[in-house]
């Protein structure tokens, strides 16, 4: 991909580069057709999103995010196979060029982030108050109509929007080449950059003590994994004796009685910066090197899962103020849970497993600040 710079208003949240079609050399009369690079490419991408897709956190369709991945998994899909038919069927007998392919799926593409951050944010932060009394089915059928009009209003703009067509490449030279203009999310650049950028500042104040709480972290993680395994009972009050295997009386860990804990804003920071870290680097890494990623591309299910995580991290940590752990939020691949257990001075008596699906309906005795 080739970037140029935008210099129009209307194309303000997009930039726009070019996607090699066809190429061709002079001196060997070889010609070149890239649309079966241009499929094999969104095949990988499909492949790629079907095991994010089913590799992430359970997908409850009542949320309007989880709704928006199925739709994101299922416009690949669709976008793959018609390039695929397109590349069988060969420039002369296709009836949609894949300049054209490109083109509009690069728009449409490029019109979702927004719309999907912001209906997302709401839906999160609404949720409980207007959706509590509501069936499931009902809320999976009104997301699925939200999704709907969000991609039916992309689809139009792009269609409707001009098509450059294909653009001869001035070469001086005896390959000559056939490029295709595309735009480049900046909605999508500025998040993740930003969004990078964020999380190292954040870092900064508490660095040396952050191996330390990530061993803790690992203590709990531990701890909760062998209740699992032993299947201890969910609603077992505080006067639960753990098994001495388990190792989470506070005798065998003398060293957190004077644990500091963090913050609970850093606790939920620190849950996100563990997990999402790594993508965040290499996102960074291909804006750093100008490697430019075109939005059919770019707006893919880690970027989703990513902007989810962040969306319910947001939102967990402005009601655990009130409701605690209790959260009717989605489950994310971030184990919200521990990390506000992290953050607060509990027993180690208590059993992992009363925080991570504590009673929000009755206050039991099974929670305990």
């Amino acid at each position: 991909m080739l970037p140029e710079s935008s210099s129009s208003l209307e194309d303000s949240l997009t930039l726009k580069m070019f996607a090699i079609i066809e190429q061709w050399d002079e001196a060997s009369d070889q010609y070149t057709d890239v649309t079966k690079k241009h499929f094999m490419l969104l095949l990988v991408k499909f492949g790629l999103e079907t095991a994010v897709f089913y590799s992430c956190s359970p997908k409850k369709y009542t949320y309007f995010l989880s709704v928006c991945s199925l739709f994101v998994l299922l416009a690949d899909f669709f976008l793959a196979l018609i390039m695929g038919v397109a590349w069988l069927l060969g420039p002369e007998k296709s009836s949609v060029s894949t300049c054209f392919l490109l083109a509009t799926a690069s728009k449409t593409y490029g019109a979702l982030p927004l719309p999907m951050l912001i209906l997302g944010f709401v839906d999160y932060c609404l949720h409980d108050v207007f959706m509590s009394n509501v069936s499931a089915l009902w809320k999976t059928f009104r997301n699925v109509i939200l999704s709907l009009v969000v991609w039916a209003v992309a689809i139009y703009n792009s269609v409707h929007s001009d098509y450059a067509g294909l653009v001869e490449q001035d070469s001086s030279g005896e390959i000559k080449v056939l490029l295709c203009k595309v735009t480049e999310s900046t909605v999508i650049t500025t998040f993740v950059f930003g969004l990078f950028v964020a999380c190292l500042l954040t870092l900064v104040p508490f660095w040396f003590r952050i191996p330390q709480w990530v061993r803790e972290v690992d203590r709990m993680l531990e701890a909760w994994e062998y209740q699992q395994k032993m299947k201890s009972d969910l609603l077992l009050t505080s006067t639960w004796n753990p098994n001495p295997e388990t190792k989470t009386r506070p005798e065998e860990y003398p060293e957190e009685i004077s644990l500091t804990r963090p913050p609970l804003w850093f606790s939920i920071t620190l849950g996100f910066i563990l997990f999402w870290m790594p993508y965040l680097v290499m996102s960074v890494s291909c804006l750093i090197c100008g490697v430019g990623v075109p939005t059919y591309l770019g707006v893919n299910l880690l970027w989703l899962e990513c902007s989810n995580s962040l969306l319910v991290g947001l939102v967990f940590w402005a009601k655990s103020y009130t409701k605690g752990p209790c959260s009717s939020l989605p489950e994310n691949v971030c184990l919200w849970q521990i990390y506000w257990q992290l953050s607060k001075d509990i027993q180690q008596s208590l059993p992992l497993t009363t925080v991570f699906k504590p009673q929000c309906e009755k206050k039991s005795s099974s929670f305990h600040v």
